[in-house]
């Protein structure tokens, strides 16, 4: 019996994974233009898009195998090619020949990584990625650009080495096996006490007041998060192991 084949997508999501691309796209033009900051805001802007579409799919139970290879193919453009741009255009450009090519091995690593991703995706663990996903590695580049930019950074020499050894560390994590918390299991419509509201506001008037800095820190503390954690684990590993030689 021949399979029958859905003859429409599901709007909502589908719209809000345009909305990504779209913003991707937009940053790519105004990267060339060496409109940096806007280039950033349209990332992150396309970061918060990306977020909300499989959300709302989710809720609305309107997932299917369409909006999964949709969304894959924008989070290329997305989370990919315009970073990559926007730090070429910004800085690694000044390197030369070396430049584009830090610029294309970050571009080659998203690509490897959403590929692993949608071949796991029912096997791994929910709890934890394998690798540095490639929205907020993104969006660590995109605001470390957003502070060269404020700040003119990107004028001195020595920046350039920087933000090519950052972003070559960013690719390398997320093709790498190191775990990172997926926060999945964080209960959102449970109770939680008055005080985490508070804190809630607080980080909010935080970004707010010095967005460039605060998203940079968050950014990368997350994607430190996972050589930290390996580590931990092999300490506590270790420690286990020496217990029953000190016992005997």
């Amino acid at each position: 019996m021949k399979k029958e084949i859905p003859s429409g997508i599901y709007l909502l999501p589908n719209l809000f994974t345009t909305a990504s691309l779209f913003a991707a796209f937009y940053s790519l033009v105004a990267s060339m233009k060496g409109q940096y900051e806007a280039a950033v805001i349209a990332i992150l802007i396309g970061l918060i898009a990306d977020g909300l579409d499989g959300r709302i799919a989710r809720l609305t139970n309107t997932q299917t195998h369409f909006g999964a290879e949709y969304d894959s193919l924008s989070d290329m453009v997305t989370f990919g090619v315009a970073p990559a741009l926007l730090l070429y255009q910004l800085s690694l450009s000044q390197l030369g020949k070396w430049g584009w090519l830090v610029a294309f091995v970050y571009t080659a690593c998203v690509a490897l990584r959403l590929a692993r991703f949608n071949t796991q995706v029912e096997t791994a663990d929910k709890r934890f990625f394998q690798g540095l996903p490639c929205p907020p590695a993104a969006a660590a580049l995109a605001s470390f650009a957003w502070l060269c930019n404020q700040y003119d950074l990107q004028t001195y020499r020595i920046i350039t080495y920087v933000t090519a050894f950052f972003t070559l560390s960013l690719a390398v994590l997320m093709v790498s096996n190191l775990r990172y918390s997926s926060f999945k299991e964080l209960d959102f419509k449970g109770k939680v006490p008055f005080l985490y509201v508070f804190i809630m506001i607080i980080l909010f008037v935080a970004i707010a007041a010095t967005p460039t800095i605060l998203l940079f820190l968050i950014f990368g503390m997350y994607s430190l998060s996972g050589p930290v954690l390996t580590l931990v684990s092999l300490h506590k590993m270790r420690k286990k192991r020496a217990l029953p030689t000190k016992n005997k």
